[in-house]
């Protein structure tokens, strides 16, 4: 193993991808460890992708504008979730999010409108500004305990969020522009 390396850009990638932990050139070998900024902006056909655990960061618009795209599996090993990094995935629906995320970028996964589902895990301490806003199928999330911050915006017109959890005995500091046109938000709950 002779170093590490970064993946993208690849703007032509359509289809199911597979992202290798590891890539041989010249004899070297060098593991995979950050999806680029822009790495697959724009890729309007990839559907599916598959990221290795050598990966610890995924970068600022890294699936940006990847409107076709329906499912990603973010593996245990990423730390961090770039600023836009899924932004406009229309297409997708449910997000997992691993439990060594500490934080979650701006406008990380704005506008992605089918989005139904996400689980925030309990690593994660920051939700960066604008971060879920505009995903209009959310319906409800749980905040965890370890989240100290929420940005401006971060759930903005969430027009079908109808409930917030937080699972912490603190609440995290917020600006009421948070939840800033979530029409439909019903209770916000405690749930120490």
């Amino acid at each position: 193993e002779k170093g590490t390396v970064e993946v993208g850009p690849y703007q032509d990638a359509s289809g199911y991808i597979s992202i290798p932990a590891a890539i041989t050139y010249n004899g070297n070998t060098y593991t995979v460890t950050s999806i680029g900024h822009n790495a697959f902006t724009g890729c309007t056909e990839l559907t599916s992708v598959t990221i290795p655990d050598s990966v610890t960061s995924i970068g600022n618009s890294a699936f940006s504008l990847c409107s076709d795209l329906t499912s990603v599996v973010i593996p245990d090993s990423v730390t961090s979730i770039g600023n836009d990094a899924f932004s406009w995935c229309s297409d997708l629906t449910s997000v997992v999010i691993p439990d060594s995320v500490t934080s979650i970028g701006n406008g990380a996964f704005s506008s992605c409108y089918s989005l139904t589902s996400i689980t925030i895990p309990d690593s994660v301490t920051s939700i960066g500004n604008y971060a879920f806003s505009y995903c209009t199928d959310l319906t409800s999330v749980t905040i965890p305990g370890s989240v100290t911050s929420i940005g401006d915006s971060a759930f903005r017109d969430c027009t079908k969020l109808t409930n917030v959890t937080f699972a912490g005995a603190n609440p995290p500091s917020f600006d009421l522009t948070a939840f800033y046109d979530c029409d439909a938000l019903q209770t916000i709950s405690l749930s120490a």
